[in-house]
């Protein structure tokens, strides 16, 4: 049959179907077709009525703006895959050249040099025509912007001798913003504001705002989160439907709401968070079984009973997505009247919970799993540092203080250590990767950058959420109802290999022919832990991973080894753990699942975004206070760990305070030195002297620019790298 004959009988077959049209019949009559099609040979082959029409063009122009298809010149239609096109978001160098990350798994990175730009400006979504390939890769241009990522900017004011600007904080936003006289607000020359785009840029004429907050000078150590606040769009406060909403709220539950829970409030139970924790939203309890097993409970704060589906308290959690943790304050995904207070496991008080209640044998092995809603009372408030003196230093005033919690708080350290064996055998891949604790003085200053511990308790409160997260997501896959997973797929190849040729250098090896499961990289983290290199290695490997994200489809978490996992254990600070309790919830109670997979997919992309936006935000605020702390340092000397290397010099990371600067090749008098990229390194041209990722240096602060989070050192010392490097390749 003919390409002619088979669009007949297409479009009979259309004609025949249920009136309502949907956007995925013209992709498929887009697919059918070898070119670009006018808009009324897309109306025609639909046959649609007059009335339908209407509706066929507004689809089409929603495909548009989602960039699903392109509207080319002639008013033609067309997919992007059929025309050399690729949609995705477009990240930029502060020198004025980018790169579009596409949005179709598998894809190359697109190269887009400064004057391919044009009026693109970092993260917008964009089509992009791939004009040539080479070897180091496709290069294109921008033809279409399909939605602006930023709509305000942070930065600088100041003043040219005819017009104000705003230079951009962030140095991938290229252009400075153009202020107009009258929208200034009265702002001085040198303060950090925040800017909203009216005009974006041209070719020929640059970006036009309008002056919205002045936040103060750069030196005021309060502008640091304001920054990031505005930078990141975080929303600081709530509306006043969702205070209202909370304020209704009754602060204890009453006695009838106990009916159909059970009533857990008679075995001990209690809470390990940090010092500084307010928001209490997991409490665990344990017995020992007659046949010598283990019976774990893991009661989770009942959010989902308080918040309900379509009020305004539950529209901003949703458009939060997470809370976002900085030194020195949290914006919390609820107020705090619920956070801190209604649905916080605070002790000696009765709260409604979720509980996972897992049965175990003498070796770790799980036995059975109930899952059911409940009530509970902790005894007690207890801080890792507690916890960590009772079981490993073992404190006598606190093990007297706590001794009615001594049998249970044992038997978690024995099931801790069995479940963590048992994930160790696995495969899982831990991360041996200590946090920075930023100390502040009372005027808001750091004080001091130290490492933030990680011991014996909180291992057991991190085995216990595992355990309780993985229950919950093999339990709802076997219901096969909807569900929302915690997903972290394998590394690519590409990145594979490299990470390969990097443990190279250092004298490890990992087999070529190899599956490349997590235990293999489990194995690498073993044999670098405690030398010198670890930190660097451990970042390394972290890098070379995929983000891990919510999905619809249980992808599995390579990173965990576990073939189904989700987020169960926090609904107070993460929304998605409360799409989990509510699904959770109607399986239990054998509810009508009135929820779709297409409709938990779009949750999940939403509230993966909130997730990352929010771990870049803390991430920053982290840096923004280590370089503060850095500014007074300047002449003072450290000991460091090369983390990079560039052909413009080499990144150093300082041991004991978590912070990287660079030593610039220009400061390294005594040798011309080469870059060799395959090598990850520096070798001097005359001394052959090297500088490698993982080699131990002494520097000096030479210079700190803290607008610019730059830091610079100088080399003052480099240890012997023979009496650390392996002798021998270790082969995997």
């Amino acid at each position: 049959m003919d390409k002619k004959r088979i669009k007949r009988k297409d479009e009979k077959d259309r004609r025949k179907r249920h009136p309502d049209l949907s956007t995925e019949e013209i992709l498929q009559l887009m697919r059918e077709d070898d070119r670009p099609l006018l808009l009324r040979e897309i109306l025609r082959r639909l046959s649609l009525q007059k009335e339908q029409r209407q509706k066929a063009r507004g689809l089409l122009r929603d495909l548009a703006e989602e960039g699903r298809v392109v509207r080319i010149r002639g008013n033609r239609y067309g997919l992007p895959s059929k025309m050399n096109l690729i949609v995705g978001r477009i990240k930029t160098h502060p020198d004025g050249y980018g790169f579009v990350i596409p949005e179709a798994e598998g894809e190359e990175d697109i190269f887009i040099s400064p004057r391919n730009l044009k009026e693109a400006m970092h993260g917008d979504r964009v089509v992009a025509r791939i004009e040539s390939i080479r070897k180091k890769g496709k290069e294109g241009s921008i033809i279409r912007i399909l939605e602006r990522k930023t709509r305000k900017v942070v930065g600088r004011f100041l003043r040219g001798k005819n017009y104000s600007y705003v230079l951009p904080e962030d140095e991938r936003i290229l252009p400075e913003v153009f202020i107009p006289e009258g929208e200034t607000r009265r702002a001085r020359p040198n303060q950090i504001v925040v800017a909203e785009i009216t005009r974006y840029p041209t070719e020929r004429a640059r970006p036009e705002g309008r002056i919205t907050h002045i936040l103060g000078y750069p030196d005021d150590p309060e502008i640091d989160p304001q920054i990031i606040i505005h930078k990141y769009d975080l929303p600081s406060r709530f509306g006043s439907a969702a205070l209202e909403e909370v304020q209704s709220l009754p602060s204890a539950p009453s006695s009838h709401e106990y009916r159909n829970r059970v009533d857990l409030r008679g075995i001990p139970t209690f809470t390990i968070d940090g010092e500084n924790a307010r928001d209490f939203d997991d409490a665990v309890s344990v017995e020992r079984e007659r046949d010598g097993g283990v019976k774990l409970f893991v009661s989770i704060s009942d959010v989902s009973h308080y918040v309900r589906e379509g009020t305004s308290l539950d529209d901003e959690a949703y458009s939060r997505g997470t809370s976002v943790y900085f030194p020195d304050r949290a914006i919390p995904m609820f107020p705090a009247e619920l956070s801190n207070e209604i649905c916080c496991l605070r002790p000696r008080v009765d709260r409604l919970t979720l509980t996972a209640e897992l049965r175990y044998d003498g070796n770790g092995e799980r036995k059975g799993v109930r899952f059911y809603p409940s009530v509970i009372r902790s005894g007690e408030r207890l801080t890792y540092t507690w916890v960590k003196k009772i079981l490993v230093d073992g404190d006598p005033e606190l093990r007297e203080r706590f001794s009615p919690l001594l049998p249970s708080l044992d038997l978690m350290a024995d099931l801790c250590q069995e479940l963590r064996r048992r994930r160790t055998d696995r495969g899982t891949m831990d991360f041996d990767l200590p946090e920075p604790e930023i100390i502040l003085n009372l005027q808001g200053e750091t004080e001091d950058v130290i490492r933030a511990e990680r011991n014996l308790a909180h291992q057991i409160i991190e085995e216990f959420m595992i355990a309780a997260n993985e229950a919950v997501a093999h339990f709802m896959e076997e219901k096969g109802f909807p569900f929302i997973y915690r997903i972290h797929e394998p590394p690519k190849k590409e990145a594979i290999d490299e990470f390969r040729r990097f443990i190279s250098q250092l004298g490890y090896r990992m087999r070529k022919e190899s599956d490349h499961s997590s235990k293999e990289f489990q194995n690498v983290l073993s044999d670098v832990k405690g030398r010198p290199e670890e930190r660097v290695v451990n970042e390394i490997l972290l890098r070379s991973m995929k983000w891990a994200k919510y999905s619809a489809k249980n992808l599995g978490h390579f990173g965990l080894a576990s073939d189904g996992y989700t987020h169960f254990t926090s609904p107070i600070r993460r929304y998605p753990d409360l799409i989990v309790h509510r699904l959770l919830k109607k399986v239990l109670s054998k509810e009508e699942m009135k929820v779709s997979e297409e409709g938990l997919a779009e949750r999940a992309d939403h509230l993966s975004n909130r997730e990352r936006v929010a771990m870049e935000a803390e991430r920053e605020i982290l840096n923004r206070y280590r370089v503060r702390f850095m500014k007074n340092k300047i002449g003072e000397e450290y000991e460091g760990i090369i983390s990079g290397v560039a052909a413009f010099g080499f990144f150093v990371e300082l041991k004991d305070i978590f912070v990287e600067g660079l030593v610039r090749m220009t400061s390294l008098h005594d040798d011309y030195y080469l870059y060799h990229e395959k090598k990850y390194c520096l070798v001097g041209e005359r001394t052959h002297k090297t500088f490698r990722i993982g080699d131990e240096v002494r520097v000096r602060v030479d210079r700190v620019d803290v607008e610019r989070r730059h830091i610079d050192f100088g080399l003052t010392d480099m240890k012997d790298k023979e009496t650390r490097r392996r002798g021998d390749s270790v082969t995997r």
